[in-house]
């Protein structure tokens, strides 16, 4: 790999690290309703683990409540018991033809919680951004063995690397504080 070919990839693993941060961070419950508290719930639909949006309709008529509609109307029971045991916390409401979440508000504890997981979140995708910038230090390191880049090269990429990783820890931070302010101040 030369040196731009070390960077590009370095840089767009990094972006791909700082999305799968941010779709982390949807699923996080504040306490507003939205479909995304509902996109990593899995139901158990004729045998295999199905993502609920692919099972359902997903609105939010009010702030505090989300509707799923079925497009099977057989498969509520599996959608219902899904819900329970997520670990959304929410009690799903069926009448038989769609199921309602109401979305209480947040406790200071519960806040607490959030914030704790939301914290770890952050911290592993920190651990992600130096993983990779470990691994394009390798390929660095491994081109000036090659004889395909000079120490100085070698150097000045690593450099670049270490910018990259600042900038993308930047962006992770950014995102757990604005979300953090968001549980907060619910």
């Amino acid at each position: 790999m030369d040196q731009d070919e070390i960077l590009l990839d370095t840089e767009e693993r990094m972006e791909k690290a700082v999305n799968v941060f941010r779709d982390q961070l949807q699923g996080l419950r504040t306490g507003r309703a939205t479909p995304a508290l509902v996109d990593s719930v899995r139901v158990d639909y004729y045998g295999s683990p199905t993502p609920l949006k692919q099972l359902a309709n997903i609105s939010v008529p009010e702030p505090q409540q989300i509707v799923i509609r079925p497009f099977d109307a057989s498969s509520i029971g599996a959608i219902s018991k899904a819900i329970q045991t997520s670990d959304l916390g929410l009690a799903p409401n069926s009448d038989g033809r769609l199921i309602r979440l109401n979305i209480p508000p947040l406790s200071v504890e519960r806040r607490k919680q959030l914030v704790g997981r939301l914290k770890e979140l952050a911290e592993e995708a920190r651990v992600s951004i130096r993983n990779i910038r470990r691994d394009g230090n390798k390929h660095a390191d491994q081109a000036e063995k090659d004889k395909t880049m000079s120490e100085d090269e070698r150097d000045g990429v690593k450099d670049q690397i270490q910018d990259l990783t600042k900038k993308y820890e930047a962006k992770v931070n950014k995102s757990a504080d604005d979300k953090e302010k968001d549980i907060m101040d619910e």
